[in-house]
């Protein structure tokens, strides 16, 4: 279940990431990522609430808003990164160091991968990179995305901590977080909100499908090894490169291909290990 849970996880933010790179070149990147934490921050509390928690303690608490200012880091830059670069560059950019910071915590934690799931994750960096472009000449955007790299670093390693019996009430704890990180930036240009009906309810849903593969993510972190839920949630950059290929037709070169096809492959190794 949890290899499912983790690859659910994957699917949600790649979706999200896609549709919000789309929305942040027809609105500002900054008024899309504020309303977007918004929404998650809604559903967040609908789901802690359907899902009750045996214990809340602080000390998860804790943790879930330390992993909320990783997620509002991450989705400023790659938001803007995706507003002004193309998508197949800028989303495998951002989950290249996140994968590799998040797994070595993992082990440094005391993660015990087996040797199917060692190969998984050993391929998994090189296929990241090779989606992004494999050490070709860096497309606009990829600065944003190492930037939001980091974030989603924070992100999967902070919400991990935080311990089964407070139930989703971390995940609601760092949507709070991520709208407080983001709103000096939204509150110094209230002009970037004015989006119309259609945007917001746009961007709200945006966000309310990150807090999903958020709630997905930390299930699957509960059932498993920490650096195999955050490799296989990491894949997400597989489906925008996909979504951008086939309907944005941006073109793919043969080391991307080569980097989808190794991704595959990872998810095979680490589902079956």
């Amino acid at each position: 279940m949890g290899p499912l849970l983790a690859l659910a996880s994957a699917v949600c933010y790649g979706i999200v990431d896609y549709l919000g790179g789309l929305l942040s070149r027809r609105a500002h990147f900054a008024a899309v990522s504020f309303l977007g934490q918004l929404g998650g921050l809604l559903l967040a509390c609908l789901a802690g609430l359907l899902l009750p928690a045996d214990t809340v303690r602080p000390a998860d608490l804790a943790w879930g808003a330390l992993s909320g200012v990783g997620s509002g880091i991450a989705m400023h830059f790659l938001n803007r990164g995706l507003s002004r670069g193309s998508m197949s560059v800028v989303v495998p950019v951002s989950a290249v160091t996140g994968v590799a910071l998040s797994v070595l915590c993992g082990v440094l934690l005391g993660d015990r991968p087996t040797p199917l799931a060692w190969a998984g994750i050993a391929i998994t960096g090189p296929a990241l990179w090779l989606v992004s472009g494999g050490g070709a000449s860096p497309g606009r955007g990829t600065a944003d995305g190492l930037l939001a790299s980091a974030g989603v670093a924070v992100q999967y390693i902070a919400l991990a901590q935080a311990g089964p019996s407070s139930g989703l009430w971390p995940v609601a704890a760092g949507r709070v977080a991520a709208v407080l990180v983001l709103l000096p930036g939204a509150a110094r240009h209230t002009e970037r909100l004015r989006m119309p009906p259609g945007q917001c309810a746009q961007a709200l849903l945006v966000g309310a499908g990150a807090a999903l593969g958020l709630v997905l993510y930390l299930l699957a972190a509960q059932r498993q090894l920490l650096a195999v839920a955050v490799v296989l949630a990491s894949l997400y950059p597989a489906l925008p490169v996909v979504l951008g290929l086939a309907l944005l037709h941006e073109k793919v070169t043969p080391r991307q291909t080569a980097g989808l096809l190794g991704a595959a492959a990872a998810t095979v190794l680490l589902s079956i290990g």
